[in-house]
């Protein structure tokens, strides 16, 4: 009895080609990360041998930068689109956290690959580089809101920061924890963000004169650096402290009307 004959192969185009290792590679990065992931296992996966993934991108570096692209430019397309839609500026914080959650959710595995470390040689195209993007334009916002209600727009730039990295990092969190729902963790992440930008002072300053290492402490009297007696609380008999003359053993025992002993 013969063996069934397998399937034959079927041929992809170079483009056909590409594409699949690039999905092939984006489940690996999500599931191991890039230093966990080997050419090897996205041929294995991709049922192709070693070097026609080199062929196409040279390495898992090649399929890794193209992977993090794509993801990138997805979200900050979704943010960019709520950013720019105008509105209130509630509204407009309420919509980019829903934008990244709302992401986070569709794309688990794409923002898996984002926030884990990418290769040293990756200078863009990361996530912090996408952070820095967004942050450019809610400076831009916060800008414009600031000089309105007389505040220095000279801050801006570290308060979109501040705001961005608040959305962000929550949504690492809520990357793993899902819990609460996701629209309750915007309805917090609005409700901090708001209530904060709405109370903004004109000039903040910290309540204690210097924090950190250097912070003031409570003084203390100067410890001396050899011990001294104590003040005498009894007569004339017992002498003051005195300065031993060096040509002598030790301090006089006797009355303060002696003589010192002639040189």
């Amino acid at each position: 009895m013969s063996e069934p004959r397998r399937a034959p192969r079927v041929r992809m185009t170079g483009s056909q080609r590409r594409e699949q290792l690039v999905t092939v590679g984006r489940a690996l990065f999500a599931e191991k990360g890039f230093e966990g992931t080997s050419v090897e296992e996205i041929a294995a996966r991709a049922d192709v041998s070693k070097p026609v993934v080199y062929e196409h991108f040279g390495g898992k570096e090649g399929i890794y930068a193209v992977v993090v692209d794509r993801e990138v430019q997805r979200l900050l397309g979704m943010l960019t689109e709520q950013l720019s839609s105008g509105g209130h500026p509630k509204d407009v914080v309420e919509r980019a956290a829903l934008a990244l959650l709302d992401y986070i959710e569709d794309n688990t595995d794409g923002f898996r690959i984002l926030v884990r470390d990418s290769p040293v040689a990756q200078a863009t195209g990361t996530f912090s580089s996408l952070i820095g993007d967004v942050a450019s334009q809610v400076e831009h916002l916060l800008g414009a809101q600031f000089r309105g209600r007389g505040l220095d727009p000279e801050a801006a730039p570290m308060y979109a920061q501040m705001l961005v990295g608040l959305i962000a990092l929550t949504g690492q969190w809520w990357l793993e924890a899902r819990h609460p729902a996701k629209r309750d963790v915007a309805a917090h992440i609005v409700n901090l963000a708001w209530n904060g930008l709405s109370g903004l002072q004109r000039d903040p300053h910290l309540r204690s004169p210097e924090s950190g290492p250097r912070a003031q402490r409570p003084s203390r009297a100067p410890t001396p650096a050899e011990p001294t007696p104590g003040p005498s609380t009894s007569g004339p008999s017992t002498p003051g402290p005195s300065t031993p003359n060096p040509s002598t053993p030790g301090p006089s025992t006797s009355g303060p009307s002696m003589p010192s002993a002639p040189a």
